[in-house]
Parts: C-alpha cells; sequence; structure tokens
C-alpha cells in the first residue's frame, strides 16, 4: 500500500482542483490546495509533490517551482498546464519539475505518474553505496549526487543526474531509449519519450556544448545514445 503522504495541489481550474482533490483524498493522501500562490503560502507542509499550474493568476508557475524547491529541496513538482510547446516543457524541467503534464490529462495516467514519484521519491531517501563513476571528463558521485566537467561542478535537476549517472554506467555503449526510459523515469512510463529528448539536450547544455558541435552523448537514431570522448 502507497504511504500515506501529503500533496499540494496548485490550481487556480475549480473544477480540475476538485477532481483532483477527490481522486488523491480517495487513495489515502493529504491534500491541500490553493487556487493562488498567495493561497499557497497559507498551506501547511512539507509537501511530498506538489502538482502546479503553470498559468497561476498571481504568479508564475516556473518561478513558483523554483521557490517552492528554495523551500523544500526534496519536494517533487509535476507540472499541469495546456503549454505544450518544447520550450514550455524545458523551461518547466530547468525549474526543477519531475515531470510535465499537459491538460487535459488522463486521470488514471497523471495517478500512476504521482505513485511513480513518490516511489522515486522514498527510495531517494534510503542509503546510498558509495559509487563514483568517471568517462572522458566527466565525474559523478552518486552518495552525494554531485557532478563535475572537468573541474568545474555541473548544477544538474534531479532526472538530469539520474539520466547522466544511467548513461555513465554503460560509457561507451549504446544505451536503448526503453532502457532509459524504465531506469530513470521508472517501469510505468507512458507513450512518448520527447521527454527523454529534452533531458539530453539540457545535458548538453550543461556541458556546454553547442549546437553542431560534437557531443559526448551521442544520438544513435531510432535506438538511443552512447555516451563517449568527445575529444
Amino acid at each position: 500500500m502507497q504511504p500515506v503522504t501529503t500533496i499540494w495541489v496548485i490550481e487556480d481550474d475549480p473544477s480540475i482542483r476538485q477532481g483532483l482533490i477527490r481522486a488523491l483524498t480517495a487513495d489515502g493522501h493529504t491534500v491541500n490546495s490553493a487556487e493562488s500562490v498567495f493561497e499557497m503560502h497559507g498551506l501547511s507542509g512539507p509537501p511530498a509533490l506538489v502538482l502546479l499550474d503553470v498559468n497561476l493568476p498571481d504568479g508564475d508557475g516556473f518561478e513558483v517551482c523554483r521557490s517552492l524547491l528554495a523551500r523544500f529541496p526534496d519536494v517533487r513538482v509535476i507540472m499541469l498546464t495546456a503549454r505544450a510547446e518544447e520550450i514550455d516543457v524545458i523551461d518547466g524541467l530547468d525549474a526543477g519539475a519531475v515531470d510535465y503534464v499537459t491538460k487535459p490529462f488522463r486521470l488514471a495516467e497523471l495517478r500512476a505518474r504521482i505513485r511513480a514519484q513518490l516511489r522515486a521519491g522514498s527510495s531517494s531517501e534510503d542509503s546510498t553505496p558509495i559509487e563514483v563513476l568517471s568517462y572522458a571528463d566527466i565525474r559523478v558521485d552518486t552518495a552525494s549526487r554531485r557532478a563535475w566537467h572537468r573541474d568545474e561542478e555541473l548544477v544538474l535537476r534531479v532526472k538530469e543526474f539520474d539520466l547522466l549517472v544511467r548513461l555513465l554506467r554503460d560509457g561507451g555503449r549504446v544505451v536503448r531509449r526503453e532502457d532509459l526510459m524504465r531506469d530513470v523515469w521508472d517501469e510505468h512510463w507512458f507513450g512518448s519519450t520527447k521527454t527523454l529528448d529534452v533531458h539530453i539536450a539540457a545535458l548538453r547544455r550543461r556541458f556546454g556544448e553547442t549546437p553542431g558541435a560534437r557531443s559526448r552523448i551521442v544520438t544513435i537514431r531510432g535506438v538511443g545514445f552512447r555516451f563517449e570522448d568527445p575529444r
């Protein structure tokens, strides 16, 4: 059984908000809700997970996401929005969201995504064996969740770090898209692997790579990706 957790629903559409409250309460969660940033500041916490609308009447959801993570570093934020352009997805993930769900969404799928994120959050709190991975000019310490490009520490989002670790463990070998989705986004991922492409692009930017330049993460069309030495 899923342990009881506190979930915040920050959504200004009353029909969506009430539907989420009913569904999550039925799943056994404690649900606090708000229709604005102002109301959100009055909620009791800390939450384990936040469902966050991007277009709020008194604030930008991306900035709200950053402020939530500054206040609750371990919270997992899932963006809910009608904005489905790739740049919006990138902005949401760069702000620290672990998932980005576009409206209209299927409630059963969203609940499954929430369960997956709560499992991931719970497992990340367990003791982690010390593991240091290095390939080419990238080094990662999985226990401290820190990564370096040469001597410069990288600032990575949760899934960017997890994806980098997965690629480094098979450095020089092709990792299939399906395996990356299963290992980084849980075994119960749905449909499109677009979020993988967004995170790969984000990692390339973290390494300071420019479009058209040789990348450490090589795309193998129709198969997956390979991490290699760019020199």
